[in-house]
C-alpha cells in the first residue's frame, strides 16, 4: 500500500478470495439492488434516524439509485450502508456522515461535518465542497475524495484506502497512518504523518513540518502513473504537474517490535 515492495514482519493483512466462497462476498441481509431503478425524496422534515431508515426501505424494493434533497447538514446520515447503492446528497452533512459503509458510491453536493467516512471498508465517498476535521479516520479501503479543504487531523489511524484532498488540509494529517495513501493537492498544516508506521502521503503544496518519523522519499514513475490515473477519475489535477509532488512516508525509527521479548510480541501482534 506504500508503494514499496517491502515485506513487512508480524501478521499479513492480505485477504485471499475463492471462487468457491462466493456467498460470502456480500453481507448476510444485503440486497438486490438496480442501479437503473432510481428514485429521490425530500429529508427536510425527517429526523436522522428516519433518513437512515428510508434509504434501508429503498433498498430492499430495489433501489439502486437514490437522491435526498435538503440533508440540512444533519448528523450521522448514511452510515451503515453494507451494500452497492449510487447514493446522492442534494446538500450538506453534519458530524459522522457515511460513516461505516462498505460498498455504496456517494456524491455529497454540499460540506460535511468531522469524521465523514470514519471506518469505510469499500466504496467512493466524493464531496464537492469542504470537510471538516477527522476526515477519513480510521479509513479502512475505498475512495474518499474532498474537492474543498478539509480540516486537521485527516486520516488518522488510517488502515488502508485513498484519502484525496483538492485543498488544504490542516495540521497532524496522516497522524498514526498505518496503510494506504492520502493525497493532498494543496498544503498541509503543521507535523503531517506524525508518527506513520506505513503508507504514503503525496502533497502538491507545501507543508508546514512533518511529524516525528515521517520523511520525504522519492517519488517514483510507478507513483507518478498511479497519481495521474486516480486523480483523472475524479478530474483533478495537481497544480504543477504530478511529476512535482513531493511524498512523505515513514522514517521507520518508530520500529521497535523487533526489540521485545516474544512474550510481549505475542501480546502486541
Amino acid at each position: 500500500m506504500g508503494m514499496h515492495d517491502e515485506q513487512l514482519a508480524g501478521r499479513t493483512q492480505q485477504i485471499f478470495f475463492k471462487p468457491s466462497a462466493e456467498e460470502n462476498f456480500t453481507y448476510p441481509g444485503a440486497y438486490e439492488v438496480d442501479f437503473d431503478k432510481e428514485t429521490e425524496f425530500d429529508a427536510a422534515d425527517m429526523s436522522n434516524k428516519d433518513v437512515n431508515l428510508k434509504i434501508r426501505d429503498l433498498m430492499s424494493q430495489g433501489y439502486g439509485s437514490i437522491t435526498i434533497r435538503n440533508p440540512g447538514a444533519k448528523h450521522s446520515l448514511g452510515v451503515c450502508i453494507l451494500n452497492r447503492l449510487q447514493l446522492t446528497f442534494d446538500g450538506s452533512l453534519g458530524y459522522f456522515g457515511c460513516g461505516l459503509i462498505d460498498g455504496p458510491n456517494v456524491h455529497i453536493k454540499g460540506r460535511v461535518g468531522w469524521s465523514c467516512a470514519e471506518n469505510m471498508m469499500a466504496g467512493t465517498v466524493v464531496i464537492e465542497k469542504n470537510a471538516g476535521s477527522t476526515f477519513g479516520a480510521a479509513l479502512r479501503g475505498g475512495d474518499l475524495v474532498c474537492k474543498g479543504d478539509v480540516g486537521s487531523r485527516s486520516g488518522i489511524d488510517m488502515k488502508g484506502g485513498t484519502i484525496i484532498v483538492g485543498g488544504k488540509t490542516g495540521m497532524n494529517s496522516g497522524f498514526m497512518m498505518q496503510r494506504g495513501r492520502m493525497v493532498i493537492l494543496g498544503d498541509a498544516g503543521q507535523n503531517l504523518g506524525d508518527s506513520m508506521y506505513d503508507g504514503t502521503i503525496y502533497i502538491a503544496g507545501k507543508y508546514e513540518s512533518l511529524g516525528v518519523d515521517a520523511v520525504e522519499s522519492e517519488m517514483t514513475q510507478t507513483d507518478i502513473d498511479w497519481l495521474e490515473k486516480k486523480l483523472s477519475i475524479y478530474g483533478l489535477k495537481a497544480p504543477n504537474g504530478v511529476e512535482n509532488v513531493r511524498k512523505i512516508v515513514s522514517g521507520k525509527k518508530l520500529w521497535n517490535y523487533d526489540n521485545l521479548e516474544p512474550s510481549e510480541k505475542k501480546l502486541i501482534l
